[in-house]
């Protein structure tokens, strides 16, 4: 696959946020910039084009910008895992901390991916945690997750040691002498 875009250009990085000495990396850009989103997506589409995967789930909120758009190019079914409060009825649960804090992520009960392969997808992987709580919730609905992709990795915060169980795939990866 050709590489027409430089990735880097089109992802903003704001110093202090959303707090003091965290760096944040802002996709906002790609979305902005629509052959730039087409490119991501067809990226990751051309990387798992020949795995068997059933479903893709993503993390709100930046997750969900590239999660169902990859879902509607691969033809699969879309799931939510959405941050607490947000959903209605009944929902499983899973807490997990961050480079700076901690948080709950929950999904509505879903059997229908028991046995299923999952794809799970998010716009960065820094320390691994959202991703592995999101793994653990897909787990216990019966699904397989082998398969973690992130537009951007931050290999320098040691993710690759939380989610060591699992293929891990990115467009981008920033070290930390390169911030």
């Amino acid at each position: 696959m050709n590489e027409p875009f430089d990735i880097d250009a089109y992802i903003g990085k704001v110093p202090n946020f959303p707090k003091e000495g965290i760096l944040f990396y802002d996709i906002s850009p790609i979305l902005q910039h629509p052959p730039a989103l087409a490119h991501v997506i067809q990226k990751i589409q051309h990387h798992y084009k020949d795995q068997p995967i059933d479903a893709i789930a993503g993390l709100e909120a930046r997750g969900f910008y590239f999660a169902p758009a990859l879902a509607i190019a691969m033809q699969k079914p879309f799931y939510p895992i959405r941050k607490a409060g947000k959903l209605p009825g009944k929902v499983d649960s899973q807490s997990y901390d961050l480079e700076y804090g901690s948080a709950s992520i929950e999904m509505q009960p879903a059997p229908q991916l028991a046995g299923k392969r999952v794809l799970l997808l998010d716009d960065l992987i820094a320390t691994g945690g959202t991703l592995q709580a999101a793994a653990t919730l897909l787990q216990r609905q019966g699904a397989t997750v082998e398969d973690l992709c992130g537009v951007i990795g931050l290999p320098f915060l040691n993710y690759q040691e939380s989610l060591a169980s699992f293929r891990i795939y990115t467009l981008i990866n920033y070290d930390k002498e390169n911030l």
